[in-house]
């Protein structure tokens, strides 16, 4: 099995969410099957039908989690410095727009563009490994390519 490579935070947020879909969501999801069950007939309970359709997705969510956190190797950015590698949080230059931005490159089940955590998979991840401050990446993106200059490189 293939290790999943993932830094502390998002470790912690997967153990986080998958307490809280054993802990939380599946106890209410089964009181309210139990609930939608007294209501009599199932074949036309719509509460019945959304309440399994919604526990299918938690235990399909539950064994996703378990499998990732199995397999995770987690991995202490805050001990790690230099060139560019997992972990690091970049801030780059759109050398044509001047348009600053932050990235963390992370593992992918942590990846969320909108929140900055950029996955190690991502053309732009790859064009970024072993750069260093000052330095200039192009990256082919589905617009075209784009240029992007390395201004910090930090690890926390």
């Amino acid at each position: 099995m293939e290790k999943i490579p993932m830094t502390r935070s998002g470790h912690q947020a997967l153990e986080a969410e998958l307490k809280n879909l054993k802990s939380v969501q599946r106890p209410a999801v089964i009181r309210a099957i139990a609930e939608a069950r007294e209501h009599g007939d199932l074949s036309e309970n719509a509460e019945y039908h959304a309440a399994r359709e919604k526990q299918s997705f938690i235990e399909g969510r539950v064994k996703e989690l378990e499998s990732i956190i199995s397999r995770a190797d987690v991995i202490d950015t805050s001990k790690m410095s230099g060139n560019i590698k997992f972990g690091a949080t970049v801030k780059l230059v759109d050398e044509d727009t001047d348009e600053e931005k932050t990235y963390q490159i992370v593992g992918e089940p942590e990846a969320d563009i909108e929140k900055g955590r950029l996955n190690i998979k991502s053309p732009l991840a790859h064009a970024l490994i072993g750069k260093e401050e000052g330095d200039s990446v192009e990256v082919r993106t589905p617009g075209g390519t784009r240029s992007y200059e390395v201004l910090e490189i930090g690890y926390h």
